[in-house]
């Protein structure tokens, strides 16, 4: 019983690769190509140039003001950004970063767009406070070492340098290019500020009280 069984189980086996032979043959014969014979690609690999005149998705960072949105091709603006990598971005002290500065000031406007955008992506790591010990991802992982942006010696990095970090990333800290746009890294920038302020105030008055 068994042995027949096995043999039906082979045969249906056979019938069924030699149909699927057949079908791709005759897709060949109408189409030129197989299935059986197609180009692999690495993972996130894209196999196709982008056409002449496109605009790459990070353009769209650039707005002209911190009130625009861009929708379609970039606009002129009156500021610049230098290129950078985030190969530069392990060194706080490189010349780059005095090339540029802050063009945001940290007004409301800018204050409570940063928290918003600094608790979305910044404070699974970085802890809502700017504290690592405090972050969402401290009970999770906690041999994820979480930078603490509160403290020294994030607070005596320049602006320019905190808004590279988050356009190229470093270290374990990935890109956020392509999450967060340009005036909005500066609004996380401001309002990362207001926390290292507050976490300095409170250690102050910590240190009166004791």
């Amino acid at each position: 019983m068994r042995s027949s069984l096995r043999l039906l189980l082979m045969a249906g086996l056979l019938s069924t690769t030699a149909a699927c032979n057949t079908l791709d043959d005759a897709m060949v014969s109408v189409f030129g190509r197989s299935m059986r014979d197609q180009s692999t690609f690495d993972p996130y690999e894209h196999p196709l140039m982008p056409a002449e005149g496109a605009v790459s998705f990070s353009s769209g960072n650039f707005p002209a003001d911190r009130n625009s949105v861009v929708v379609g091709a970039p606009e002129e603006r009156d500021y610049d950004i230098p290129d950078f990598t985030n190969a530069q971005t392990p060194n706080p002290e490189a010349e780059i970063w005095g090339t540029f500065s802050n063009p945001v000031p940290a007004d409301a406007q800018s204050l409570e767009r940063g928290e918003v955008l600094f608790n979305r992506y910044c404070a699974v790591c970085h802890g809502e406070t700017g504290i690592g010990a405090d972050a969402n991802i401290a009970s999770v992982w906690p041999v994820l070492p979480a930078y603490n942006l509160a403290l020294d010696p994030v607070a005596g990095y320049s602006d320019s340098y905190i808004y590279a970090m988050i356009r190229v990333g470093r270290g374990l800290m990935p890109s956020y290019g392509h999450q967060i746009t340009h005036f909005d890294r500066w609004n996380i920038v401001n309002y990362l500020r207001q926390l290292q302020s507050n976490n300095t105030a409170g250690q102050a008055a910590g240190a009166g009280e004791g």
